[in-house]
């Protein structure tokens, strides 16, 4: 990543902590976007924990969807270090926008796919992949406008692997009390409801905000 990056605003960023793992990871030279590589690891490890899931025995079914939702935020805390040591540690460079997207994309995408099929969905896991991928196209769309960068949700990465990681072990939960509640597929749909009121929350403060310099241009 590099230090003039606009960055999602994160709470734990500033936590005792975040700064004490930030400074042993600047202290054993990793690079920022080694760490942003391996959230795609991570993510394909809960992708593939998750999509397994599906076909197998009921204990085994409950282990890997547990294993899902550790990895998937195993992936965030991955998307946190990086930003922290490439800007507080000052290991940015000139390749970190590179690597402070398209891994993230990637991570998206290979979750949503893999819960998914967890769900017995796997279509509808490849279209909340795709919103994803198009909720973060539209913030840089609004960035590269001038406009500044939209981090809203309600269903921005954060909300969704939040929504990802609790319907994983909410269904563990109900298996576990013996009700047969699909919450697996209760969370992939509202991780596509509220990724598609992302995409229109963000799509019209983009419009807005083009129109609004249109209209300022045609008053001179």
């Amino acid at each position: 990543m590099t230090e003039d990056f606009s960055r999602r605003p994160i709470a734990s960023r500033n936590t005792r902590w975040a700064a004490h793992v930030t400074r042993r990871l600047v202290e054993e030279g990793v690079a920022p976007n080694r760490i942003s590589a391996g959230s795609v690891v991570a993510a394909a490890l809960a992708g593939a924990a998750f999509a397994l899931a599906q076909v197998s025995a009921l204990w085994a079914a409950g282990l890997l969807l547990v294993l899902g939702a550790a990895f998937t935020q195993l992936r965030l805390l991955c998307n946190l270090f990086d930003g922290l040591v490439a800007v507080e540690g000052g290991m940015g460079t000139p390749d970190g926008a590179f690597w402070n997207e398209v891994p993230d994309r990637l991570s998206d995408l290979i979750i949503l796919a893999g819960f998914g099929a967890a769900a017995g969905w796997p279509a509808l896991g490849l279209l909340a992949g795709a919103l994803a991928i198009l909720t973060a196209y539209l913030r840089e769309f609004g960035r590269a406008a001038g406009l500044g960068s939209d981090f809203r949700g309600p269903g921005a990465k954060s909300h969704r692997m939040a929504a990802v990681t609790a319907g994983a072990l909410l269904q563990v939960g109900a298996w576990l009390s013996g009700a047969a509640w699909p919450v697996l597929t209760w969370t992939l749909v509202l991780v596509l409801a509220l990724t598609a009121i992302t995409t229109v929350r963000r799509s019209r403060r983009i419009l807005r905000g083009l129109s609004g310099r249109a209209d300022g241009s045609n008053l001179g």
